[in-house]
Formats: structure tokens, sequence, C-alpha cells
């Protein structure tokens, strides 16, 4: 998102209060509260099409401020409208993006501009807590403005049937790329289906893509197109300086800790491939001895969502730290004063590059990024520039001290680090393997024996898509001399409950050993009954009973 109150635009840049038709004044005080005083381009040309009644389809650059080109419209559409104040339970506006901490925001932001209007009501409805939750606010509170992630705005609309939308005046798709391109594109054709026809549409992406193209052709109706990138040969901002740095897989995570030094005072997002990679660089970056000055903050997808939000307001509130993140971050979030963006791992969609690297320099700001790379991966630098996002060599530090001892240390001594770390290694392994630039990021080619040098992993894994390939293991040494059953958590009751679970299965292991045991048994005895019969038999018996069994064959 890109709605920080340091409003640093140019005077050649209109003023909110030059558009045509003019924005109200309840609108340009809230502006002026908020520190906005100059529109940038996205917001010259987007309001003032909107606050015309008509859709929009704006394509523009992340960080090029378009939350408040279509906050600002939402609110001065309804303020117009023949409905308005309208009853609780009338729904005038939807915004509909595609994760949890960017409706979030937008809700945030939205607030000192909805409070202009009376008797209207926003509610934010995303996951993360119960639908009752969410159901018994808007029944006690009204909700006019729904803002939210897809599958609460499609969930709440099946089951509060008595919300009504036929005053419904605009519907906001933000991050339309993205709400498409992680399979919501159901629930927003379920969302859109319950609207009304008549009614404005703004759709805002930073990618066009066939789904989006496809999107707006169903959705909008006559629409304005915004089409505003900076007029340069590169498509990310202005004030960025972008870099890549080449080294063997087992060097990288020595690396990023002497970057983390050298910019120990500054705000940093680094990101990571998985969930699990971020849980482990999280517990381990923490505990290495030259970065304790430093506060980390983890985010990621599979996070409970209380946690979530108080990692994001933590590090947003920090004046220096690092927010280690997935790509749930890579999108909309507006934190201010990053100074640097790192991207340990380049992201599995090639698209997403420029999105995470446009969470710093917003705003014609200046800022700083980099992305690791391992030695086979070198042609990402010309399929980058290639697709106009140049990127500056930066060579490995030669002072960087190495950290693999360390990591490996921490991980004879507590367990969790131990399981951590074994769990982000395959994660990472796996999600490798379903690169979408597999003609660079080869699985075969992959080092991946240097790479678990580089994770501190102590013995190599087992891992079925390594043995099925044949992949080479070599530049991975093993720990020698450790028991690893032997290793425990340091939290005690975590390794109280890891020796009761030993326990436990101990006893189950002798339990069907002795089953197995008892069942030889009455074998054997079967077995030995079975024979003495037929020892009892004399051979005159036998033949008796052969020949009464030949006879009975034959009638």
């Amino acid at each position: 998102m890109d709605s920080s109150p340091r409003n640093t635009m140019t005077t050649t840049a209109p003023r909110f209060s030059e558009l045509k038709p003019p924005l109200s004044e309840d609108i340009i005080e809230a502006l002026d509260r908020s520190g906005f005083e100059f529109c940038t381009p996205v917001q010259a040309k987007t309001i003032p099409l909107l606050c015309s009644h008509k859709d929009v389809a704006v394509d523009a650059a992340t960080g090029s401020g378009k939350t408040l080109a279509f906050l600002l419209p939402l609110v001065e559409i309804l303020r117009r409208s023949t409905s308005y104040p309208p009853k609780p339970h009338h729904v005038m506006g939807v915004i509909i993006s595609p994760t949890r901490e960017l409706s979030a925001q937008i809700h945030k932001v939205a607030q000192p501009f909805v409070s202009t209007l009376p008797q209207v009501n926003s509610v934010l409805l995303v996951g993360g807590r119960e639908v009752e939750a969410d159901m018994n606010t808007i029944e006690e509170e009204g909700g006019n403005i729904l803002i939210g992630t897809p599958g609460r705005l499609s969930d709440i609309m099946k089951r509060m049937e008595f919300l009504d939308y036929r005053n419904l005046e605009i519907l906001v798709l933000d991050e339309a790329d993205r709400l498409l391109g992680i399979g919501f594109q159901k629930q927003v054709n379920y969302i859109i289906s319950r609207l009304p026809k008549q009614r404005r549409t703004g759709l805002f992406s930073a990618t066009q893509t066939q789904a989006v193209q496809e999107l707006a052709k169903a959705g909008l109706r006559n629409a304005e197109k915004v089409i505003l990138r900076p007029e340069s040969k590169s498509k990310t901002p202005s004030g960025l300086y972008s870099e890549y740095m080449k080294c063997e897989a087992d060097k990288k995570s020595s690396q990023l800790v002497d970057l983390l030094i050298e910019n120990k005072n500054k705000k940093l997002l680094v990101f990571f491939m998985t969930c699990a990679s971020v849980d482990y660089w999280g517990l381990v970056l923490s505990k290495i001895p030259t970065l304790k000055s430093i506060s980390f903050f983890p985010i990621h997808g599979k996070m409970d969502q209380k946690a979530r939000n108080k990692a994001l307001a933590s590090f947003t509130e920090a004046s220096s730290g690092v927010l280690l993140c997935t790509d749930v971050a890579a999108r909309g979030l507006d934190i201010p004063g990053i100074d640097y963006v790192v991207q340990y791992d380049p992201p599995q969609d090639p698209n997403a590059f420029i999105h995470r690297v446009g969470r710093t320099a917003r705003l014609e700001r200046q800022g700083r990024a980099i992305v690791f790379l391992m030695p086979k991966e070198k042609d990402y630098v010309e399929f980058m520039r290639i697709k106009k996002v140049p990127l500056q060599k930066r060579k490995c530090s030669e002072n960087a001290s190495d950290v693999i001892p360390i990591i490996r240390s921490l991980a004879m001594k507590d367990r969790e680090v131990l399981e951590k770390g074994l769990k982000a290694f395959v994660s990472f392994v796996r999600a490798y393997k379903e690169h979408h630039c597999s003609f660079i990021f080869s699985w075969k080619g992959l080092e991946i024996g240097k790479l678990a040098m580089g994770y501190g992993i102590l013995s190599f894994p087992s891992i079925s898509e390594v043995i099925q390939d044949r992949i080479n293991i070599v530049g991975f040494t093993p720990v020698q001399g450790i028991t690893f059953e032997d290793i425990k958590f340091k939290n005690k009751s975590r390794e109280k409950q890891r020796q009761q679970n030993l326990l436990a299965r101990k006893e189950k292991l002798q339990q069907e050993k002795r089953e197995k045991g008892k069942k030889r048994e009455r074998k054997a005895v079967d077995d030995s009954n079975k024979a003495s019969r037929k020892r009892k038999l004399t051979k005159r018996q036998r033949q008796t009973i052969q020949t009464a069994q030949d006879e009975e064959k034959m009638n």
C-alpha cells in the first residue's frame, strides 16, 4: 500500500484542493491533518475519473499512491449518493484485496476519511478469527463499506442474506493480478455476481495479466484506462538502487549476517521462499552473538493472525530492525522507512520480484535492494534486465565471518534449531523444484550439498525427490560423533513432552514385539499339533482315508 503521510511531491504536481470535480472540504481537511497536499500522478488521473462516475482500470507501478486514488473517490461518491445516509445493513462500497495485512492497512488508512461521513460504518473482513465474530459486528454496528479478502467477503455474503446491496455505489479490486493469481477467481466472481451492474468499478493492478484483462472486460463498463509507468528503462522505482550478489550456496548465510551487521541501524525486509525458512532463520539469526543488537520480526501466511498483526505492528513502530517474510509481505504493505530489501531467495514467480523491491523507494524516496544468487543462477540477471529490472553487481564481502560452525553449534545444543533447520531445508528444496523459471533455477543443477551446509544442517536428511532424481550432495560434510536422539530441547516443557513421546513409542514397539512373539508361539503350537495328528495315523489308516477320498472324487 502507499498512503504514508510523508507527501514529498514537487510543486509541479497538482494539489488535492485543485482537482476537478473538487473534493469536499471535509476530505481536504482530513488530507491536511494526515500530511497530504500534493497528488501523485496516479491520484491526479484516477480521482477525477471515479468522481465523474467512470469505471477505471489502473496499471501503475508499486509505490505510486494507488490506495488514496480509490479511497478518496469512494468516500466522495458515497457522500453524493441519493442513498446517503444509508441504513445500517445497506452496503454502499466493497473493497477486495488479496491479503489480510493489505486489507487491514486499507481499513486503517480509510478511517480518517470515512469518519467524515456520519452514520457510515466500515468493516474489516479477513480470516484469522471466527466468522461469527464478524457477523455479530455487522449485525450490531452495521456494515456500509466492506473491506476484506475474497474468502471472508464471499463467506459473509453467503451467510448474511439480510445485507442489502441494491444501493451499492462502488466496487474496488486492489492488486487485481494477485487476487486472480493465487486462486481467488471463484470467490471474486461470486462477489461480483451479488452486486448490481449499475455501479462504479475500480480495478487496480501493478502487473497486467491475461486474467486481469478478462476480468476488466467482464466487470467494468467502458472503463477508462490509466497507465502510469516510469519513463525510463526500468520498471522499478526511480529512487531504487538494485544489486545482485553471486555467492556459493554454503556462503549465503555468512554473507547475509555480514549484510545485517553492516545495516544494523536500518529497517530491512528479508524475503525467503517458504514459511519454514522464515521460522528457522528468525530463530537462528536472533541467537547469533554478532546480531544480538538487532530485532527480528518473522511474518508468513501460516502464522496465527494475531501473531502476524503483532509482528507487523512492532516492526512498523520500530526505528530499526529486520522483517523476515515470505511473499505475504510483497504486495501493498506500506511500512514507513524501509531502507533495504534483501531477497535471500529469489521468488518462485519472477513477477513477485518487482513487488518485493517496491517495498522501498516509495513515493520518490530513496531505497536499496539486493538479491542473492548462486553461481548457476547467474542468467537471472540478464532475464531481469530483459524484464526492465536492471541489477548492479555487488561482490561478496571478504570480511564476512563463517557462521556455519555457530549455526551447527546451536543445533547441537537445542533440538528446536535442529528440527526447524531440517524442515526449512526440505521445504526450500521442494519449493525450488517448482520454480517458474526452471530453465535458470534448475532442480538437477542445484548444489544441494553446499546448500545444506549453508543451512547449518548436521546430517543430510532423506528426501525422496533427491533420492529419486539421484541428486549429488557433494560439498556436504556431516557432523561426526553425534547421537541425534540425545539432542534435547532447551525448552523444558517441550523436552519433557519429547521424552514422554519417546517412552510411549518404545513401549508401543515392545508391545508389538511381544504380540509378534505370541503369534509365532501360537503358530508353532498349531503346526506341531497338526504334525502330531498326522503322525498318530497308521499306514493302513492313511491308505483307507486316501482310498475314500479318491472314490468320492470319482462318484
